[in-house]
């Protein structure tokens, strides 16, 4: 299991993944789920990946050409002429993947080979735009209603997005929002974990603004999470005390 977010602000995109994969308790393993490619002054594109390994590195490989030779490999998404043509091409990719190892393996069901992505970008002349790609290949894009979206393990982060989102706030808001809504799921489900995996992308630079990875001794990761846990702590001690009717 994984969790990553993306989040559609005014000022442009933040992503967020976490790196921890595991196949039961004892092959817990880091793998990088975020992934971006740019063409400074005319667009850039990143994507985020949750579910069975296999199945998003095998679209990854698949979009950079890794079976080819470094000089022959091309990106076609640094063509696409939409970020929707992107999510389109994208989401096919992982369809036509996930269908391939079913028939591979010769599983009757695509449960096993699970996997969803999540496609944020902008290229020239148009909006920044923020899709979430189910296995199946069809999607569904962010918009006022729906700023933001979540993979992977979302429960335990969710709350913290639902009553601190704001699409006016600034990056600096939004990184320390979703490092409370990491932090949060991280203590909750051991199969997320550092480190985190960040990406800024303003609107209208066609570059990431900001990326960086948040290991576990990373000090502003640290103050947040103690932090937090104590803001809780002193907000709960604070509510009205409950009392048995007589």
């Amino acid at each position: 299991m994984t969790y990553c977010v993306g989040m559609l602000l005014d000022k442009g995109l933040v992503m967020m993944s976490d790196t921890r994969t595991n196949a039961g308790i004892d092959n817990v393993s880091t793998f990088r789920k975020m992934f971006q490619w740019s063409v400074p002054g005319e667009r850039v594109i990143a994507v985020m990946t949750a579910g069975n390994l296999a199945t998003t590195q095998s679209v990854i490989s698949q979009l950079e050409e890794r079976n080819k030779a470094p000089s022959e490999r091309h990106n076609s998404l640094l063509e696409a002429p939409t970020m929707f043509q992107v999510a389109t091409q994208v989401g096919k990719l992982l369809n036509d993947t996930i269908v391939a190892q079913k028939a591979e393996s010769g599983q009757a069901s695509t449960d096993m080979f699970h996997a969803s992505i999540i496609v944020a970008g902008q290229i020239a002349g148009m909006e920044p735009r923020l899709f979430l790609i189910y296995p199946e290949g069809n999607f569904i894009e962010a918009s006022f209603d729906t700023p933001y979206f979540q993979i992977g393990e979302t429960k335990y982060g969710r709350p913290i997005l639902v009553r601190g989102y704001s699409s006016d706030m600034s990056f600096e808001d939004a990184v320390k929002l979703l490092m409370v809504s990491f932090d949060s799921t991280i203590k909750a489900n051991l199969s997320v974990g550092l480190p985190l995996d960040l990406l800024v992308i303003e609107r209208d630079k066609f570059e990431p603004l900001h990326q960086r990875r948040i290991t576990a001794d990373d000090p502003y990761f640290r103050a947040v999470s103690a932090g937090w846990g104590e803001a809780l702590r002193r907000a709960f001690h604070e509510l009205p005390d409950f009392t048995f009717g007589q």
